[in-house]
């Protein structure tokens, strides 16, 4: 039988052919005349194509390869009985008889199965951290293997051994399925595709717990490239991940701190940048902002950073225990004091902040022939690769530990040189910051 399915559509257009008597999804059954004819042409030297496009039949649809095998099912069976081997005997064939009435006593011996079935569901679906209502609801499914795992548990546990056919009707599983995955070759199969995973794990973790920073899969894939140089598919990693609970924590936008940085009173300057972000010239849009981080008991500090946004490359950054417009200042000074050559017509773009508005950090920016932007009040998608920055840069830091403001800048420090040359990303063409400056300052 072929393995190509028919749609709809072909079933109806082949049931329409007289030569047809039924059609389901796998299969054509022919009239008894059809076959005696096209038994005849075969014999006579026509090919199967031709035989079956002189009746009348789209090749396409019925596939050439089922043509072919259908005359010689036909063929053979003519030269044993005849043109009787070709009638379709199936209606005069004996059935088998309806099922009979079942006892009182099989009756609740079914019953006794199911109520174990949904107890044993039950602990299973806490084990895996659901519950009913959550797979009643369609919003979650138990794999095969788990229902093939439950069957078995409810048959060792209760002694069921008798009504493995019924329990694997109740699951939705075959019971075939059922023995082969108990089988002593699948269960070695398993045993080796677990070893190997063990290792893959191994692997997997020591770049999850590259330079102690949390990552996700498409993370774990470029550090596995570029710092151990091995190359894994990323749904390998992500089932890696999901088979041995590797968790990488996902941060939540937290929309009313933005909102409240991006809805400044302040707007002096004009939206030069309109987020034209990446615009293929190097160190030429540099976005700056000022986030704040808890460390300690109740302490507070400041992190301002100047970030290429063509490269994502932080450029200069200060911290400080109090948020006052030196912050923005020195930032601005330590990025003089690296003496990066910048692009011509290079400009800053922040938001409307009191620091950014400040006429003395306006007149440092514009004695550094630099241009000026800002973002529209109350949009903080205008400066929206900054505010990513500080998103990821929160989840991949820990200053729990942190006692000091001198801790807190340490930790910073380390952070900032595994982001600009360690920390390779996927829109950059899997480079690190740095790797993908230098790569567009050697192109230009």
């Amino acid at each position: 039988m072929s393995k190509i399915l028919f749609t709809d559509q072909e079933q109806y257009l082949l049931m329409k052919h007289p030569y047809v008597k039924a059609v389901s999804k796998k299969a054509i059954t022919y009239t008894d005349e059809f076959k005696a004819i096209a038994v005849k042409e075969y014999g006579e030297g026509k090919f199967p194509r031709q035989i079956f496009e002189d009746a009348g039949f789209d090749i396409e649809i019925v596939g050439i390869e089922r043509a072919k095998s259908a005359l010689k099912r036909w063929r053979t069976a003519y030269q044993e009985k005849g043109l009787e081997g070709l009638e379709d005997s199936r209606n005069s064939s004996s059935r088998r008889l309806l099922a009979r009435e079942l006892s009182i006593e099989e009756k609740y011996a079914r019953l006794e199965a199911q109520n174990a079935l949904l107890r044993a569901e039950n602990e299973l679906l806490k084990k895996i951290g659901s519950s009913r209502k959550v797979v009643d609801k369609g919003k979650e499914k138990l794999t095969a293997e788990q229902k093939f795992q439950l069957v078995q548990f409810v048959i060792e546990k209760y002694g069921l051994n008798r009504m493995v056919r019924y329990l694997c009707e109740l699951v939705g599983v075959s019971r075939s399925g059922y023995y082969r995955y108990f089988s002593e070759e699948a269960q070695l199969n398993r045993q080796a595709r677990d070893k190997a995973d063990e290792e893959v794990k191994a692997i997997i973790l020591k770049a999850f717990n590259f330079r102690r920073r949390k990552k996700g899969a498409r993370q774990i894939k470029m550090t596995l490239e570029h710092q151990y140089h091995i190359t894994y598919n990323l749904k390998r990693i992500r089932r890696i991940m999901k088979k041995f609970q590797i968790i990488c924590p996902i941060r939540k936008a937290n929309p009313y701190r933005r909102i409240a940085k991006a809805t400044k009173e302040h707007r002096t300057l004009p939206n030069l940048l309109n987020r034209e972000f990446k615009q293929g010239i190097a160190r030429k849009v540099l976005l700056t902002d000022i986030t704040y981080l808890s460390y300690g008991k109740g302490k507070r500090a400041y992190l301002s950073t100047i970030k290429d946004a063509e490269t994502n490359e932080i450029l200069a950054y200060e911290t400080s225990d109090r948020i006052t417009l030196d912050i923005a200042l020195n930032t601005v000074k330590k990025l003089k004091n690296s003496k990066i050559k910048l692009a011509e017509d290079a400009f800053i773009h922040s938001d409307q902040g009191v620091h950014y508005t400040n006429p003395h950090f306006q007149k440092k920016v514009k004695v550094m022939g630099l241009g000026q932007s800002m973002s529209r009040r109350g949009n903080c998608w205008d400066n929206a690769p900054q505010e990513s920055f500080f998103g990821h840069f929160k989840d991949e830091t820990d200053f729990k530990s942190c006692e000091t403001l001198e801790e807190v800048k340490r930790e910073i420090k380390s952070y900032m040189i595994y982001y600009n040359h360690y920390r390779g990303q996927w829109n950059l063409k899997k480079m690190t910051p740095a790797q993908y400056s230098h790569h567009l300052l050697q192109v230009t």
